[in-house]
């Protein structure tokens, strides 16, 4: 079997290319340098800082927080609250510092399901750069991505991944998971176990992180699984529903599979009293109305929550050690379309095509809204209840919940889905100080990096992020945007915004400096026909 049969990606196989980049589309303009961050330096310095490290321990300082070779190398506990600090026991001045007094310091978001852009953007007219995407992700606090799928082609991602970690480009930094081509049969070219086996063999040798799955046939899903683990090669799987009867998320991870994406295949791991979803007659899985609508019915065929399967199936899942990666965020429009189409950041932040592209139209993923109703709306906001209850109790058992936003469908923005996300894993019941864990540590324990980041400890990256603000007081102070508040000795509203620095690796971006790159990427893509252009904030 030659490359072009076993590996689906862009510059190996010709297949999946023609699926992911079909006749008028390509993928993303690639970064190709880097006109914003400051450093890294010699020896940064971070003082005064109230410190969230990002473990689930409370807020706590004054710290000064050294950083040399672009890793922590001292925490110094200087002082006391709200009592003057005395010089003689702080580190030595460094060649940069940042002063950090009555600002928090967290460790920079991972986001553990994310795209660079994808080809379907191409549909509405040219695909948006990675540039844009990058920058969004920065601006809002993102120094590490688990790339899912690697659409552009793996070889493009390969490359941007390199550039990223020598600083060569403005980017956070990319963990590499390419599509596993063994479901749909336009795409596929995986039959057997054995081809399975050597297609993850030759995935490795290429340098990817792991595999993104949308499920399989069983004997070649799980031949599959088996060799990623002995590859040391990550899973995450999206249970198409094409798929699910045979796997379902349950089954995947007494297998070995590393995490279930968004939603797909636990409800089925918690059905009683039928092995099929309630289909109506009329259901046709390629209409994407089809597709989302019937799926906000699932939770609600399964068992409910407290009742003795549903506990059995929590522990069945937390004796695997497996992780579940919700992405609450990117469905967040199917029970309030509304109120995802006029969210305050599309004026000033999405790309003429990409809004152009979450239109109502046939053929487009994520594009079903040409017959939305209340009806649909009313099923996903009970499907979220009992979805947040599972992932929450799943949590409180000592499952690990990590954060991760899928954004760039679904009227989901870059960066700012990212943060919708934090918000609603406090909705689902998460504590912010758990939420931010399940957007650090918890993340990068999923990516196998939590030797190297996650939180704030000696020894690691340093991925940090400096607020003028608590983000466990309000989620919403880190949207690029801001939050409205009243000042009241104005009397007037005012946007207030947390974020000031995203630090990767000792290499310092100014947030205010991206988002306002971001905005002129966004004017020039509306220059000549601004018409549709959504309302600016």
């Amino acid at each position: 079997m030659t490359d072009t049969n076993i590996m689906g990606n862009a510059e190996v196989g010709e297949e999946i290319r023609q699926v992911f980049e079909p006749k008028g589309m390509r993928p993303a303009t690639p970064a190709t340098s880097r006109d914003r961050g400051a450093g890294p330096f010699k020896r940064l310095v971070l003082r005064g800082a109230t410190v969230i490290d990002g473990t689930g321990a409370p807020p706590s300082g004054p710290v000064d927080i050294v950083v040399e070779g672009g890793r922590i190398t001292e925490l110094k506990v200087v002082g006391s609250p709200h009592k003057e600090i005395n010089p003689a026991n702080r580190p030595a001045p460094g060649d940069h510092e940042i002063d950090c007094h009555g600002k928090f310091v967290t460790p920079g978001l991972i986001d553990c399901h994310a795209h660079v852009g994808t080809p379907w953007h191409g549909m509405s007219g040219v695909v948006p750069s990675a540039d844009y995407v990058y920058k969004l992700w920065l601006a809002h606090g993102v120094t590490t991505v688990r790339e899912m799928g690697s659409m552009n082609g793996l070889s493009y991602m390969l490359a941007q991944r390199d550039a990223a970690e020598k600083n060569e480009i403005a980017a956070p930094r990319l963990i590499l998971h390419a599509y596993f081509p063994a479901v749909n049969e336009r795409i596929k070219t995986i039959f057997t176990p054995e081809q399975a086996r050597d297609w993850v063999r030759r995935l490795k040798e290429r340098g990817a992180d792991g595999i993104k799955f949308f499920g399989a046939p069983p004997t070649i899903m799980q031949a599959a699984l088996e060799e990623a683990a002995n590859q040391g090669l990550r899973t995450g799987c999206h249970h198409a529903q094409m798929a699910v009867t045979r796997v379902n998320a349950l089954k995947s991870a007494k297998w070995g599979l590393n995490s279930t994406e968004h939603y797909y295949g636990i409800p089925e791991a918690l059905f009683e009293n039928r092995i099929v979803q309630n289909f109506p007659a009329d259901y046709n899985y390629g209409d994407e109305y089809f597709r989302f609508s019937v799926s906000g019915q699932m939770f609600m065929q399964a068992a409910q929550p407290g009742s003795k399967k549903w506990n059995e199936v929590l522990e069945q899942f937390l004796e695997t050690g497996h992780t579940f990666v919700p992405t609450f965020g990117i469905y967040d429009a199917n029970r309030d379309l509304m109120r995802a189409r006029r969210a305050d950041w599309h004026g000033d932040y999405t790309v003429k095509t990409i809004w152009k592209y979450f239109q109502p139209q046939r053929g487009g993923h994520g594009a079903y809204w040409y017959r939305w109703s209340t009806k649909n709306e009313v099923e996903w906001k009970e499907n979220y209840r009992l979805w947040m209850h599972f992932v929450n109790d799943y949590k409180n058992l000592g499952g690990r919940v990590c954060a991760g936003s899928d954004s760039g469908f679904i009227y989901q923005i870059f960066g700012f889905g990212l943060i919708r996300e934090l918000e609603l894993l406090q909705e689902a019941g998460f504590h912010p100080l758990e939420v931010m864990r399940s957007a650090t540590s918890l993340g990068a324990e999923l990516l196998g990096i939590e030797d190297d980041t996650g939180s704030i400890d000696l020894g690691k990256r340093a991925d940090l992020l400096v607020h003028d603000l608590n983000p466990l007081e309000d989620f919403k102070l880190m949207y690029g945007t801001g939050a409205i508040r009243l000042n009241d000795e104005t009397g007037k509203a005012e946007w207030k915004r947390s974020l000031r620095y995203t630090i990767k690796a000792g290499l310092i971006f100014d947030t205010e400096e991206l988002l306002a790159d971001v905005r002129e990427i966004v004017n020039q893509s509306w220059k000549d026909d601004d018409h549709d252009r959504p309302p600016k904030r």
